[in-house]
């Protein structure tokens, strides 16, 4: 007993008190948000259980307790049935695809009388527990094709049953463990391939009905085309030791494509974008005929770049087109092409309207005439932010995101000092989810990023969002409680 006791002293003053400060601090702001966003004008009791505020106090109190409860466990315990606990969880989702009930077109959430549970929110850390046991395995390495396929279905697979939940934004939030796969050893190119697939998307669909000077030729995939090349060029300069390699390759792309537009311009018009696949695919076969003479796997490879990024543009223009008008709607919406500001665009023109009309200080609390009214849709919840634009300003809403930015340089370092590769990847994992919530929420809140319905951590009102963030975030301060334990 003695032994057991000085363990749990020794826990508690290992304890990262910080991050528990910041989580409390914003626990506290997030209340307040909740009771400015759930307010009617008149309304005299915010702790009733019968008003939102007053339930958020209910999810507040059983989240503290369960991060008490969490720091009480072993360490060891969150290693040893990682791979058990993330099974559970999956068996959750799985039947969850079967729910008969419906809440706003999505079948993620399981209803228990009176109460709502969204698995989604707990398959995160069970994921995360999931993925750092596997690659903190001996012998684990990133750069083994059959390791990394293997991290990849871990995080894939709650993926496509939270896809088949209809909830296609909670399963968006798995994209941020590429930001641990990347820290934890990833090629940079695979990242890197991530972004540029994001780039082709967005201008090849922008600029899709756009001439480009007066000829014949869509300026989005001319745009994109011409980026594949300079990609590939810049591949070949950081990946391989050809060091005129991508010289000639810029040079003849650059050359190739101007012959193009002048013929087009001032001979014959035609679409430029067929001479420039041409240019693309020609500049693929010859980085493999070259890789064949030099025996250099990574040409091959920037040659698969060439490829895969031409045939991604492609397809995502059939796919684009394939949408329903109401998707296509809200893409047209984010990119700016249509103002339809009574359907797809209604939820972020109001948010944006609310925040402006915060200016530098605020309403004041409880005084946001937007968020009263209900001009904002799910502004308790999805929306949040703007409650804290248009009752405290600028001034609150920088104060909140330094809060944010606080957390996560602390889990950053949290996270190196671990003396364990699990605690390391687990804390990454954590780091990144949150990342991900707090840039995609506040950006869709700007109408910076598409509307995707995801919670901002600690603010936005709910029971299961907010259990999921603190088990995320206690079971990691438990693990690096642990992190000099002498082990008997």
């Amino acid at each position: 007993m003695a032994r057991q006791s000085n363990r749990q002293t020794s826990v508690w003053k290992s304890l990262d008190w910080v991050t528990i400060a910041i989580y409390i601090t914003l626990l506290v702001c997030g209340w307040i948000s909740v009771c400015g966003a759930s307010f009617t004008f008149g309304e005299t009791d915010l702790l009733s259980l019968s008003t939102r505020s007053g339930m958020q106090i209910v999810w507040i109190g059983t989240s503290i307790c369960l991060g008490f409860v969490l720091l009480m466990l072993d360490d060891r315990f969150y290693d040893t049935f990682a791979y058990i606990i993330y099974a559970i969880l999956l068996l959750l989702l799985f039947a969850t695809i079967f729910n008969p009930n419906e809440i706003k077109g999505s079948k993620s959430w399981i209803v228990l009388g009176p109460l709502r549970m969204q698995p989604a929110e707990f398959a995160k850390f069970a994921t995360a527990l999931a993925v750092a046991k596997l690659m903190s395995t001996y012998g684990f390495n990133m750069l083994k094709w059959r390791d990394f396929i293997a991290a990849f279905a871990v995080v894939f697979i709650p993926m496509v049953l939270i896809i088949c939940q209809k909830e296609t934004g909670s399963a968006l939030v798995y994209l941020s463990f590429f930001l641990m796969f990347y820290r934890e050893g990833m090629p940079g190119c695979v990242l890197f391939s991530g972004v540029a697939a994001v780039i082709y998307f967005v201008l090849g669909i922008k600029y899709a009905e756009v001439a480009f000077w007066d000829t014949p030729t869509s300026a989005g995939s001319f745009i994109v085309l011409l980026l594949i090349q300079i990609f590939t060029a810049g591949l070949v300069r950081l990946y391989t030791k050809e060091k005129r390699l991508h010289l000639y390759i810029l040079l003849y792309s650059i050359a190739a494509t101007l012959a193009l537009i002048l013929i087009s311009k001032f001979v014959i018009a035609f679409d430029i974008q067929w001479g420039m696949l041409a240019i693309s695919l020609s500049t693929a076969v010859y980085l493999v005929w070259r890789g064949l003479g030099a025996r250099l796997k990574s040409l091959y490879l920037i040659a698969f770049f060439t490829f895969a990024s031409v045939l991604f543009h492609y397809s995502s223009n059939s796919f684009f087109n394939s949408l329903g008008n109401h998707q296509k709607t809200r893409i047209n919406v984010l990119l700016g092409l249509t103002q339809d500001l009574k359907k797809e665009g209604y939820n972020v023109h109001q948010s944006v309207i609310a925040i402006g009309s915060g200016g530098l200080s605020g309403k004041g609390l409880l005084n946001g005439t937007q968020t009263k009214l209900k001009f904002v849709p799910e502004q308790e919840t999805d929306f949040i932010f703007c409650t804290v634009g248009e009752e405290t300003g600028f001034v609150g809403s920088a104060i909140v995101l330094l809060l944010f930015l606080a957390l996560i340089l602390r889990l950053i370092a949290i996270s190196e000092r671990q003396t364990f590769r699990f605690g390391r990847i687990y804390g990454y994992c954590v780091l990144s989810i949150f990342l991900f919530h707090l840039f995609i929420n506040v950006g869709m809140v700007l109408g910076l990023t598409p509307v995707i319905g995801i919670p901002l951590p600690f603010f936005s009102y709910g029971g299961s969002s907010l259990w999921g963030f603190t088990i995320l975030l206690f079971i990691f301060l438990r693990i690096d409680a642990s992190r000099n334990m002498v082990r008997t």
